[in-house]
């Protein structure tokens, strides 16, 4: 039985061995150059917290390379690749044997209709998920000088935070997750639906949704997030624009928490010295611009990251901060682990559905 599930799933190996070959071959060719340039840059030999400047240039530069167009489209085969494994293997599993009527055949021979599905399961939903953590671990060997210069503190250019929606998603074991979720929810839409094109359509906008729906409402809330509040004039941290007829509202929100690198920012907003959410500008500060004694030897230019500094001074100097909500960066593979487990859950108890369900049709 696994000998026959093997020759049935040659064509979808054939092709997903291809694609992995193609996806290797662009990545081991540009590799070595993007490698290069990290060095040349000067980062190869840069140590401790003075890299930072370094990381920014070579982030930066990469923006009108042909490397940004790559790393976009690494990004969306990883993305991409555990729909379409639901879509073209997971769909049309059961939905075809039923469509077909070769369901009759199949499920009435020597081999039961509980083997039969095991086999195909399992199969399938491993050679998912060894080919999408396959993608992502070639990604992560090419993205490596990008993702040292993002720990040395790069945050221009193509940088992103291992929190960023795009790269949380296409890198770690969460791929794993996506695709056994994926393959699991395209053989229950088969199994419910009973014809390979409608299941393929659910399977596409079930996962669309619950990608959607995790970073924004579910991933957030995997742990309790910590708070905290800093003073609006800590450097690359406060980025303030006033808003409102004459500047009487202002709006303020952070760019990065001094002491956390790497946090993920969930919400930030300023208070005032009692607590309480503020918007109002105080009347003191409604005329401060870039101009005054607090604009230091800029000549009156902003700090790279902030606002005004007149202004946000005068902010400072009436009580008002900022409040952040935010989740450490220590808690990176924590959120790893648990969205995984959440879509293997997910994954695994569709499969016992369809077990139930099978054994329960008539023969």
């Amino acid at each position: 039985m696994i000998r026959l599930s093997l020759l049935q799933f040659r064509v979808q190996a054939i092709i997903a061995l291809a694609a992995m070959a193609a996806y290797a071959v662009l990545l081991v060719a540009t590799g070595p150059h993007l490698a290069r340039l990290f060095a040349v840059d000067g980062l190869d030999g840069c140590h401790g917290g003075g890299c930072a400047n370094f990381a920014d240039y070579f982030t930066g530069s990469l923006v009108t390379s042909p490397y940004s167009v790559l790393i976009l489209l690494s990004a969306g085969i990883i993305l991409l690749a555990p729909a379409v494994i639901g879509l073209f293997w997971g769909a049309p599993l059961i939905a075809r044997e039923l469509e077909t009527g070769t369901a009759a055949l199949a499920w009435n021979q020597s081999v039961t209709r509980t083997r039969w599905l095991a086999v195909k399961l399992t199969t399938g939903a491993l050679t998912a998920m060894a080919v999408t953590e396959a993608l992502c671990l070639m990604q992560t060997w090419w993205e490596a000088p990008i993702s040292q210069a993002v720990a040395d503190g790069a945050t221009a250019g193509v940088a992103q935070s291992r929190f960023s929606q795009l790269d949380f998603a296409t890198h770690g074991i969460t791929p794993l997750g996506y695709a056994a979720f994926a393959f699991a929810l395209g053989v229950t839409a088969g199994a419910l639906i009973r014809r390979t094109l409608p299941a393929m359509a659910v399977t596409l906008a079930i996962f669309a949704a619950l990608q959607v729906a995790m970073p924004l409402w579910v991933r957030p809330n995997l742990a309790p997030p910590d708070h905290t509040v800093n003073p609006v004039t800590s450097l690359g941290n406060a980025l303030a624009s006033q808003t409102g007829p004459g500047g009487d509202t202002f709006t303020l929100y952070a760019n990065s928490i001094p002491g956390q690198p790497g946090a993920w920012l969930l919400s930030s907003g300023p208070v005032n010295a009692a607590g309480q959410e503020t918007s109002t500008t105080p009347a003191a500060c409604t005329s401060a611009g870039n101009t005054g004694p607090s604009a230091g030897a800029n000549g009156g230019a902003s700090p790279p990251g902030q606002g005004p500094p007149a202004f946000v001074a005068c902010l400072a100097s009436h009580g008002i901060r900022e409040a952040i909500t935010y989740q450490p960066a220590s808690r990176y593979w924590r959120f790893q682990a648990t969205e995984t487990a959440i879509y293997l859950a997910l994954a695994l108890a569709m499969a016992g559905y369809c077990f139930r369900r099978l054994s329960r049709r008539p023969s």
